[in-house]
C-alpha cells in the first residue's frame, strides 16, 4: 500500500463515523489519502477529524478555487489509484448509476479512470427497494464500480436486516488485496443479487444425530457442504436466509441466519417454526435420519453381551411436512441415493407433494457426501434438467438462479420455457 493514492468519498449516512477508522488504516499501511465529503456527510461527521487522520484538507466543493485552474474533480481524477465510496447511501448510489455529476465526488467518479469502489450503508427496507436493486443491478452490468457488501446486522434506527457498511478492518483488508494484485477486481467484488430480494429462503444441511446413550449416536456422513453453498447463494441473490443445520464443520456464510440443531426432532421444529412465521422457499438438504432409537440410555451403554438390540422408531419426515401446509412456500427436496436414482427420486417428488427434487448418486465417492463437487438431476412434475459435475460453490449458484427463475406456483406450466 506504500504510496498508493485513495480517495474516500464520505457521503451522507450514521456509517460516516466507521470511515474516520478506515482512513486512519490506509494511512497506516502507508497509503496516501484524500478524503471528499459530500454536503450530507458534513451533516454527521466534522472535516477536521479527517484532516487529522489522513494530512490532508478535506476536499467537498465541485468549483475549488485552491484546486488546479478551479477543476478539483479533474485533478482528483487525475491523481487516484482508487476511489473508494464508504459509507456508499442509497442516493448516492442512484445518482451515481445514472452518470450524474451534481456534486464533486459524483463529478471525479465519471471523471477518473480509476477503479471505484462502492461500500453501501442505509435502512434494510433501502437496500431491498426495487429501485436499489435496480440500481446495483445497473452498476453490475455496466461494470463502472465494485459493490463491496453490505453487512447484515442491527442498524442504528432498531431494525435488523442486510444494509450495514462492512466494518472498517475488513474494507482494509479487501482494499489490501485489490491493491496488491491478490485479487482481481472481480473476485474482491460481492456477489450482486437481486432474483430473490424480498424472500425468505430456509434451508437444512448437514446430518442428524440420533443418541443412544450420552456418548453413542447413530448418524450419516453428510458434510453440509451443498446446503451451506446454497445457503451462501440464496444470500448472494438477495434473500433473507435462515439455515437450520446438524452438526458440521463449516462457518455460516455471511448474511446468513443459522440454528444449530442435532436430532431430527429438534430440526422438525426449528423448521416448522421458521416456515410457519414466513417463508417463500424452503429447500432441504440435510441428511435427516429416517430413524432414531425408541429409548436412549442415561448411562453410557457397557459391553455385557455379544450382541445388542436397538429399537427404532420413525423420525418426522420434515419435507413432506413442510408440503403438507395449507399455505406451503415454494419446496423443494433432495434425494440421495445409491441406485435407481431418478426413479426413486420421481417417486419421492409425487409422494411428498414436493415442487421440486434434487436428486445425485451418493454411491460415486467423487460426488455428493464430503465431496468438494456434485452432479444432479433436478426434477419436478412435467420436467427434468441435469446438472454436469461441478464444484458444489457453483451448483449452488446454479440451483439457486434455476428456483429463482422459475415462478413455484406455476412450475408445471413453465418450466419447459424457462429452459429453452
Amino acid at each position: 500500500m506504500q504510496g498508493k493514492k485513495i480517495v474516500v468519498g464520505v457521503t451522507g449516512g450514521i456509517a460516516a463515523y466507521k470511515s474516520a477508522e478506515l482512513v486512519r488504516n490506509l494511512v497506516k499501511l502507508g497509503a496516501q489519502v484524500q478524503v471528499v465529503m459530500t454536503e450530507g456527510a458534513l451533516a454527521f461527521i466534522q472535516p477536521m477529524t479527517f484532516q487529522a487522520l489522513s494530512g490532508r484538507p478535506v476536499r467537498s466543493s465541485l468549483l475549488d478555487a485552491e484546486a488546479e485552474a478551479g477543476m478539483g474533480h479533474i485533478e482528483l481524477a487525475k491523481w487516484a489509484d482508487l476511489v473508494l465510496i464508504a459509507p456508499a447511501t442509497a442516493n448516492f448510489i442512484a445518482r451515481y448509476s445514472h452518470g450524474l455529476a451534481d456534486d464533486l465526488l459524483t463529478t471525479l467518479c465519471l471523471a477518473t479512470s480509476a477503479q471505484v469502489v462502492l461500500v453501501p450503508a442505509m435502512n434494510q427496507a433501502m437496500w431491498k427497494h426495487a429501485a436499489t436493486q435496480r440500481n446495483i443491478g445497473l452498476i453490475a452490468e455496466l461494470g463502472t464500480a465494485l459493490v463491496w457488501g453490505p453487512d447484515e446486522g442491527a442498524q442504528a434506527c432498531g431494525d435488523t436486516g442486510p444494509g450495514r457498511m462492512l466494518e472498517p478492518e475488513v474494507i482494509t483488508d479487501k482494499t489490501v488485496k485489490l491493491c496488491s494484485g491478490q485479487l482481481t477486481p472481480k473476485q474482491s467484488a460481492e456477489p450482486v443479487g437481486t432474483k430473490l430480494i424480498g424472500k425468505h429462503v430456509v434451508l437444512t444441511a448437514g446430518p442428524t444425530r440420533e443418541a443412544l446413550d450420552p456418548v453413542r449416536f447413530i448418524s450419516n456422513h453428510s458434510s453440509g457442504k451443498m446446503g451451506y453453498a446454497l445457503a451462501e447463494a440464496a444470500a448472494a441473490a438477495g434473500a433473507k436466509v435462515t439455515l437450520i443445520s446438524g452438526p458440521v464443520h463449516l462457518a455460516c456464510p455471511a448474511g446468513v441466519s443459522r440454528v444449530g440443531v442435532s436430532s431430527a426432532q429438534q430440526m422438525y421444529d426449528a423448521v416448522m417454526s421458521a416456515v410457519q412465521k414466513q417463508c417463500d422457499i424452503f429447500i432441504a438438504t440435510a441428511a435427516v435420519a429416517d430413524y432414531r432409537p425408541e429409548s436412549v440410555a442415561d448411562q453410557k451403554i457397557k459391553k455385557n453381551n455379544d450382541e445388542m438390540i436397538v429399537r427404532l422408531t420413525r423420525n418426522p419426515d420434515i419435507v413432506a411436512a413442510v408440503a403438507a401446509l395449507p399455505e406451503k412456500p415454494f419446496t423443494v427436496g433432495f434425494a440421495a441415493e445409491t441406485n435407481d436414482v431418478l426413479n426413486y427420486a420421481k417417486g419421492k417428488l409425487a409422494r411428498k407433494n414436493l415442487d421440486m427434487i434434487v436428486a445425485n448418486d451418493v454411491s460415486d465417492l467423487s460426488i455428493g457426501f464430503n465431496s468438494d463437487s456434485n452432479r444432479v438431476s433436478v426434477l419436478w412434475k412435467d420436467g427434468q434438467h441435469d446438472f454436469g459435475k461441478r464444484p458444489k460453490t457453483q451448483l449452488a449458484q446454479d440451483l439457486i438462479d434455476f428456483i429463482a427463475d422459475i415462478d413455484g406456483r406455476h412450475l408445471g406450466a413453465i418450466g419447459q420455457s424457462v429452459l429453452k
